[in-house]
C-alpha cells in the first residue's frame, strides 16, 4: 500500500507541471495578442482558468514532496537535489501567482510576471526528472 501511495507525489506533480505549461502557452498567446482587444479578454480568461489552478497545485504538490519522503519512503525531505530545485520551483510558482494577482489588480510587472513562469516551469521540469531516481 505504500509502495501506490508513493506515486501520489509524482503524478500530482505531474498533473501541475502539464497544467502550467497549457497556461503558459495560454499567457504567450495572451502576450502575442495584447494589441487586439477582442481576443485578449478571451486569452486572459483562459490564461486564469489554467493559472490559478497550475499554482495551487504546485504548491500543494510540493508540501506533499517532503512528507511523502518522511512518511512512505522513510527518507529524510530535504535532502536531495530533487528538493532543492523543487524548493526553487515552488518559489517560483509562489512569486509568479502572487504578481499575477497583482496585475489582475493593476499593479506589477508583466515581463517580471512572464519571467517568474518560465522560471517555475523550467525549475519544475528540472525538478521532475531529478525525481526520476526517487520513484518508487
Amino acid at each position: 500500500m505504500r509502495g501506490a501511495l508513493a506515486w501520489i507525489h509524482p503524478a500530482w506533480m505531474l498533473t501541475a507541471l502539464l497544467l502550467a505549461a497549457l497556461a503558459a502557452r495560454a499567457g504567450l498567446a495572451l502576450r502575442r495578442a495584447r494589441r487586439v482587444a477582442g481576443r485578449r479578454a478571451e486569452l486572459r480568461r483562459r490564461h486564469l482558468r489554467l493559472a490559478r489552478p497550475a499554482v495551487i497545485l504546485a504548491l500543494i504538490g510540493f508540501v506533499g514532496g517532503p512528507l511523502s519522503m518522511a512518511w512512505l519512503r522513510d527518507r529524510p525531505p530535504f535532502e536531495t537535489a530533487h528538493a532543492v530545485a523543487g524548493s526553487l520551483a515552488a518559489a517560483c510558482f509562489l512569486a509568479a501567482g502572487w504578481l499575477g494577482h497583482r496585475l489582475e489588480h493593476g499593479q506589477g510587472s508583466r515581463d517580471l510576471h512572464a519571467t517568474l513562469g518560465v522560471a517555475a516551469l523550467l525549475a519544475g521540469a528540472v525538478a521532475a526528472v531529478m525525481g526520476f531516481v526517487l520513484l518508487p
